[in-house]
């Protein structure tokens, strides 16, 4: 087992933050480890000793989520810490489902106004939150003036405009359920994602069916094809970016490409 599988990983995960714990005010006689004693920890964490040498050894041993949490505790851990903690165990942490923000952080409401083609931003439940001008030029029937329906799903599903401005719909909706059951899946008990998609499966059979087809995709980039109502046929290459600070967000930019 090389020094990169994921057991090698979380054991000097765990020894490297034990070592660098404060040593405990009560300790007694001299140490010649820095840190806690495994001892310690394993008192602390509500562990046996012999199960927290295997995992700091790199043993295939089983650690459970309620076992990890314990540990993440004792080990004083902060947030980004505890994350790679559970993520090289390969377990979910049940901390990590805390209710993300909703409001949007100033710097990222201006990012899509900083590029030259169209750009927008959505949140976590796939509605556009800020978006520039060419967006709103391009995006008839979604991001228009004239549009008060921002929800990128129920343009496309449930607005007749949707299907005659994206030239191959059918493969886009197809591929956009896919990314967006993706996102679902990370947070299935949110009520209002819930809402969306109970809407979506009553109003739309195209949905519906694409849907309970169960389908999971990363969401991904490439050429995206529109007939546009006064420009005519309008090529692009799309790319989303993730949103380092607030990651449930998504930052779509469209670069223009020649014509066909």
């Amino acid at each position: 087992m090389t020094g990169s599988h994921p057991r090698r990983l979380l054991g000097s995960f765990i020894r490297a933050h034990r070592e660098h714990l404060p040593v405990p005010t009560k300790a007694m006689g001299r140490r010649r480890t820095p840190g806690w004693r495994r001892e310690e920890l394993a008192d602390a964490a509500g562990v046996s000793v012999t199960w927290l040498t295997w995992l700091e050894q790199g043993r295939d041993v089983k650690a459970s989520v309620a076992a990890l949490t314990r540990l993440a505790e004792a080990l004083q851990l902060m947030p980004a810490e505890r994350a790679s903690l559970f993520d090289l165990a390969g377990k979910r942490d049940p901390a990590g489902a805390v209710e993300p923000r909703t409001e949007l952080l100033p710097e990222l409401l201006n990012l899509p106004s900083l590029f030259k083609g169209p750009a927008y931003l959505i949140d976590r439940n796939w509605t556009a939150r800020t978006w520039n001008n060419e967006a709103t030029q391009l995006f008839i029937g979604w991001l228009d003036t004239a549009s008060t329906e921002r929800n990128l799903l129920k343009f496309v599903f449930l607005n007749p405009d949707a299907q005659r401005l994206i030239i191959d719909w059918s493969e886009r909706v197809r591929r956009l359920v896919a990314e967006f059951r993706a996102d679902y899946s990370r947070r299935p008990q949110d009520s209002n994602m819930q809402a969306l998609i109970d809407e979506l499966l009553a109003k739309s059979q195209e949905f519906s069916h694409y849907w309970r087809e169960q389908a999971v995709l990363n969401r991904e980039g490439g050429e995206r094809c529109f007939n546009h109502p006064l420009q005519g046929e309008l090529i692009y290459l799309q790319t989303t970016l993730i949103v380092a600070l607030q990651p449930d967000c998504k930052l779509v930019c469209l670069i223009p490409l020649k014509e066909k």
